[in-house]
């Protein structure tokens, strides 16, 4: 919907509601009060209770307006697919990652919240500034596309980092990788990872230097078999990586399956993010503790690994029917309370700057580690080309396959990774 037509809607619909903003002032009722305000809300399935009981506090701020709020089930990580099958067709509210943000602004499914700051500030008694302004400078850059705003942050813990437990590993140890693997052997235990993912394995490139960036046309450009702007080719990091994988006290996890090798009790340690907080909790008892990403052996140096740092967000469809209230929603459901309120339900990582400087959330290991981690965050712009031939890779590393002594092999397989990641799309 374009934003004439979505602008008159939403004005149309608050003068007719009788709607009291929260600044205070009160538009005029003409009538028609009980027209229904229909907006459908897409979130996770782990978050339909916790959203039901947000829409109702959204509703009650409006009690003179006739909302039909309907709640779905979708996944943040399959939200883009679902959505670009019809845009149309989607929810006016929904939830997703912010590596999906690209593609869907692409299609024309997000609104640009930008559009509605003039009814935004008349009836939210706030402005988008004001929303921005709120939240981390890296959650609205991330949020934003060519200097348009396209959606709220939601989640500031859609990254991964160290889980470790401090009865076999310390605090220093767990610093690198070295120290750590060696600490866990001594003990008979395991140091677990997922390399056959491009989130994950790229966060060693990422740390080296190595970049990978969104092109205009939607195609991947990847540096990874050349040489980083801090000298470091694209081989020596692999040969660091195999140095860690040929380690006795190195397991290679699948993507996926990090909560049941935890659950396992082989684990002192392993690299995984806050949805593996209560499995990590229960293993590890009370050693139980999280930090940044380790470092890593590179030449003669040690270098700090980068992670591939994400958001999740909520997004207001374009082609809402009463996109003006979806917006207001969507920005409900994401505002500093909310925020606080998801955190206390689930423990999700608020990215409110207010909601962040609570003391509950600073004494969470789990989120303290990601907060810690998100200044050695990268965030990750890749098209839909990069997965499959990073995860490829990763599994090569993962099984051995790549000798550390073969460079030209190495070599090879690098240039096989980069010229499948930049494939024109189809």
């Amino acid at each position: 919907m374009k934003f004439k037509k979505a602008m008159a809607a939403v004005l149309t619909v608050v003068m007719t509601a009788g709607l009291t903003a929260c600044g205070g002032s009160e538009a005029a009722s003409s009538g028609s009060a009980d027209e229904v305000v229909s907006i459908r809300v897409w979130g996770a399935e782990e978050d339909q209770t916790l959203l039901s009981e947000l829409i109702s506090g959204f509703e009650a701020q409006y009690p003179d307006v006739n909302f039909d709020i309907q709640l779905g089930v979708e996944s943040e990580s399959t939200a883009k697919d679902t959505i670009l099958t019809d845009v149309e067709a989607a929810a006016d509210v929904f939830a997703f990652a912010s590596d999906q943000i690209y593609d869907l602004v692409n299609a024309g499914a997000l609104a640009k919240l930008d559009d509605y700051e003039e009814a935004y500030v008349k009836y939210a008694g706030k402005s988008i500034a004001d929303v921005k302004a709120a939240n981390s400078e890296s959650s609205v850059e991330a949020a934003t596309v060519d200097d348009m705003f396209y959606a709220f942050p939601m989640a500031g813990d859609n990254s991964y980092f160290l889980f470790y437990d401090s009865s076999v590993i310390s605090e220093e140890q767990a610093q690198s990788w070295d120290t750590m693997l060696d600490a866990a052997q001594a003990a008979g235990k395991k140091v677990g990872m997922t390399l056959s993912s491009g989130w994950y394995n790229a966060a060693f490139f990422y740390g080296a230097g190595f970049t990978t960036d969104l092109n205009a046309d939607q195609t991947t450009a990847i540096d990874w078999n050349g040489t980083s702007p801090e000298g470091y080719t694209g081989v020596q990091v692999v040969q660091s990586i195999l140095d860690i994988t040929a380690h006795p006290a190195f397991m290679s996890i699948a993507d996926g399956d990090s909560s049941n090798q935890i659950a396992s009790g082989s684990l002192c340690a392993v690299v995984s993010g806050s949805w593996d907080a209560g499995a990590a909790q229960k293993a590890f008892g009370d050693g139980y503790a999280a930090t940044k990403l380790p470092t890593y052996t590179l030449g003669d140096e040690q270098i700090q690994m980068k992670s591939a740092f994400g958001y999740k967000f909520i997004g207001v469809n374009d082609y809402s029917e009463y996109i003006g209230w979806a917006a207001l929603l969507a920005e409900y459901l994401t505002n500093e309370e909310s925020q606080i309120t998801r955190f206390e339900a689930r423990q999700i990582g608020p990215t409110n700057l207010n909601a962040v400087a609570t003391d509950e959330v600073q004494s969470n290991y789990a989120i303290a580690a990601v907060i810690a981690q998100s200044e050695f965050g990268v965030i990750q712009k890749v098209g839909g080309k990069y997965w499959d031939p990073a995860a490829t890779f990763g599994e090569m590393l993962a099984q051995g396959s790549l000798n550390k002594n073969d460079e030209a092999g190495i070599q090879a397989a690098l240039d096989s990774l980069v010229q499948g990641v930049t494939a024109a799309i189809e």
